[in-house]
């Protein structure tokens, strides 16, 4: 048994539910819930004090889900990831199956697939998509590691995650980019 098996049980009775977690990502840590449950993201809007005009990502386990949740994407995407040499986040148009207020006016929705250890059995469980957004108020600075996390976002969530609170290790934000007929814009290196 993994040494987050209780996490995970405690997350996925969260976001059943409808509520918030704080988990670690494979980038910096993240508030989360349910990305096809309106309810759930309008309160990580709230969290945030963010305009729900701004995009939000998605963590999905593989590629199998990017099939499931985009239509008709340009599979030449994968080849790219699989050289991207940091997580990579990709803005899709064509969006199905997630919750209104977390889709882009024009369709689009921004997905990454998680690498992540811990990430990726608390996706294959929950089999829906996560909402991932950086664990802070907007406009203030992203917490890079757990302790940096405002008191203000921990008391906001249902849930907080205790593996790995204690890891010291800096990790950038993910790459973004814009895949459109195999051209690829990169909105964030």
């Amino acid at each position: 048994m993994k040494n987050f098996e209780k996490d995970i049980e405690e997350c996925l009775k969260v976001l059943h539910s409808g509520g918030l977690i704080l988990y670690p990502t494979d980038t910096v840590w993240g508030i989360g819930c349910d990305a096809t449950n309106e309810a759930a993201v309008e309160k990580i809007y709230a969290l945030k004090q963010r305009p729900d005009n701004k995009a939000m990502i998605v963590l999905l386990a593989d590629e199998r889900d990017v099939l499931k949740y985009v239509a008709a994407p340009d599979l030449q995407v994968f080849d790219y990831l699989e050289k991207a040499t940091k997580p990579t986040t990709v803005i899709y148009k064509g969006a199905i199956g997630f919750a209104d207020n977390l889709v882009g006016a024009d369709g689009s929705i921004a997905i990454r697939i998680c690498e992540d250890d811990f990430c990726k059995h608390l996706l294959k469980r929950f089999r829906k998509p996560l909402v991932s957004t950086s664990a802070n108020i907007s406009s203030q600075p992203t917490a890079k590691i757990f302790r940096e996390i405002n008191q203000e976002i921990k008391d906001g969530v249902d849930y907080i995650v205790n593996y790995r609170q204690d890891d010291e290790r800096i990790v950038p934000p993910s790459s973004v980019i814009k895949w459109s007929n195999g051209k690829v814009e990169v909105l964030r290196p």
